[in-house]
Parts: structure tokens; sequence; C-alpha cells
């Protein structure tokens, strides 16, 4: 395989496997995946934790190599030239890379040199992007001073010093209070635009995904599910999304039963105490679906109609909600911990 004129990202048939250790199975991070992605866009790798969005991002970068399947980035066969493809990248993992003793400036000093930009191009190309994120004010100041927010700004400055062609970006906003998420999505929406570079992004965040990516795919067990844009993903699913949050000591079983006895819904599912169904018109479905429920005896808790988000197109794609799947690998990893 070859990359297609104007992709700055290509995968196809990515396998990687791990040990599970101690007689556990072999885990199948990611299972012959594949993508590509249009210079000069956004795209996101969407997926609960544990889906192997990151082990692709690693395989990708060149911190990890796939037991088969072929990628080029920037053009370049991660396989063959590893090391063109670390010149041509950025990459700003999950942990923060920069060093907490050192300032802001120092830091992305130091970041320039190690790419190999000269002393005087390093500081200016630093006091551009302190500018950019808003830093400026707080060059001078140990990172271990920062908030969360201002500490993941540098991150990303960091990745960019050395003008990647492609910037890859592994959860970049995990951890961080609501302010600081959208005042860094502001950020990467500038930046994007100002530095004209490909983003490779993974997240667990649907409105992450929704807002930053021009494309994505939903990552569910190591497998692209579906693609696209948020839009067409969305759109997809035709009509409203109604959704019934259950009483405490509601029988759910009773209650699925009741809501498929509504000809106007479709697609009737549970998940815990939130049933969900899809209507053409979910404002006048919705008398109908809550007359079946108190028919049946079934106390509601609260009922909503909206139009089709990116947790819907998931439900659609995987048979469950985006919120237990991500419950679910959390568990896993508690456990396995």
């Amino acid at each position: 395989m070859a990359p297609r004129t104007g992709s700055a990202i290509a995968a196809e048939h990515l396998v990687k496997s791990y040990s599970g250790g101690r007689g556990k199975p072999v885990v199948r991070a990611v299972d012959d995946l594949g993508f590509e992605v249009a210079s000069g866009t956004v795209f996101g790798l969407l997926g609960p934790n544990g889906a192997g969005k990151s082990t692709t991002m690693k395989i990708l970068s060149t911190l990890a190599r796939a037991d088969s399947g072929t990628a080029f980035v920037a053009g370049i066969d991660v396989n063959r030239n590893p090391g063109r493809v670390r010149r041509a990248i950025g990459f700003v993992a999950q942990k923060p890379v920069s060093d907490p003793n050192d300032t802001g400036a120092e830091n992305l000093v130091l970041a320039g040199r190690l790419q190999g930009m000269s002393g005087r191009d390093a500081k200016a190309r630093a006091r551009a992007l302190l500018d950019r994120f808003g830093l400026t004010e707080h060059a001078g100041r140990q990172v271990k001073t920062y908030s969360g927010g201002m500490a993941r700004k540098l991150d990303v400055a960091i990745g960019l010093m050395h003008r990647p062609e492609v910037l890859f970006l592994d959860e970049p906003t995990t951890g961080l209070d609501p302010e600081a998420r959208a005042e860094l999505w502001a950020e990467l929406e500038r930046m994007t635009g100002a530095e004209n570079l490909t983003v490779l992004l993974t997240t667990h965040y649907l409105d992450e995904a929704d807002r930053l990516a021009d494309r994505l795919a939903i990552v569910d067990h190591g497998r692209i599910v579906t693609g696209g844009t948020p839009e067409e993903l969305k759109n997809g699913l035709r009509g409203d999304a109604v959704i019934v949050e259950l009483a405490p000591d509601a029988d759910a079983v009773v209650a699925l039963a009741a809501l498929e006895r509504v000809g106007a819904l479709r697609e009737v599912g549970g998940d815990g105490r939130t049933l969900r169904a899809r209507a053409d018109n979910g404002a006048a479905t919705l008398p109908a679906a809550l007359a079946a429920l108190e028919a049946a005896a079934v106390v509601v808790a609260s009922a909503t109609v909206a139009r089709p988000s990116l947790d819907d197109v998931y439900l659609r794609h995987t048979g469950r909600t985006f919120t237990r799947a991500q419950e679910s690998a959390e568990h896993v990893l508690e456990t396995a911990s």
C-alpha cells in the first residue's frame, strides 16, 4: 500500500497484540484497523479507554511496531523509515512531557534544540508559541507552578516547536476541568488554522470529537466500526432520540416491552435505568410512549427528546452507550491493577 496524494496519514490492516500475562489470553489491542487522513485536517479516533486508540497512535508515531499491516505518515513508511517519521511529527502524550523544574520558556527552547534548531531560532519560536497559547506572562515561571490547563497548553506548544507536518494529540484534555478544556479547545482550533498542519486526535470525550474533528472514526475493541464527519454520522440516524429515565424501583424489562408496543418508536433498547428509542417526530411520539409506560405501571423519572448525538451513533454501531462502554473499560482497568 502507498498513501494517496493528499493523505497525511494512511494505515491499512494494522494488528497489534499484547500478552495477557499470568496465563491470561493474548489481548488484540488493534484488530485489522485502517483509515486515511487528508492533509491539513483534524482527524479524531473516538472510543472508550482500552478501545485501541492510543496503541494505534503509538504505531503511527513509531513508539510501537505493529505485528502486521502498513502505515505511512507524511508520506513516509513508519516501518522502513521511523527516524524520518519522528522528524516530521510532533507528539503530545497523555502524560506531561515538560520538566516541572524548568520554566515554560526553557522547556520550549530545549525541545527546539533537541530537534536541531539553533539557539536563536529556538528562542524566537518559543516566544511565538508562548504568545499564541497565552503563556507569555508565565514564561519565566517553573512549570510546577502552572495550572493543569496551562501545563497542557505548554505540552502542545512543545509538540509544535519544530513545525511538524503532523501533530499527534493523545487524549489532550484528560484530567482538565471544564473551563480549562474549553480554553484548550479554543487554542487548538486557532492553532490548526495558523499552523496549517494535520492533527490526529484520540479522545474519549464525545463533545471534544464533535467540536474539533473534521472527520472521525469510532473505535471499539481495536476495530473501526464507522467513520465520517460528525454531522454525517449523526445525520445517518434518522429522526429524534427519545430518552426515558426510569425511577429506581421500575422494572426495565416491563418498560422495554411497553415501549416496543408503541408503533412510532424503533430501535428500542435499554442501558440500566436509561431506555432509548428513535422516532421520526420525537415530540409527537413522546406522549404515546409515556402513556404506554403508565399503562404498564412503570414509573418514569424523566423523559427527553433530543437530536441525534455521537452517543447515539456509538450505540447504533456497538450495541451499548458510550457511557456504559467507558464504565466497563474503567472496571476492567481497576480489576487488572
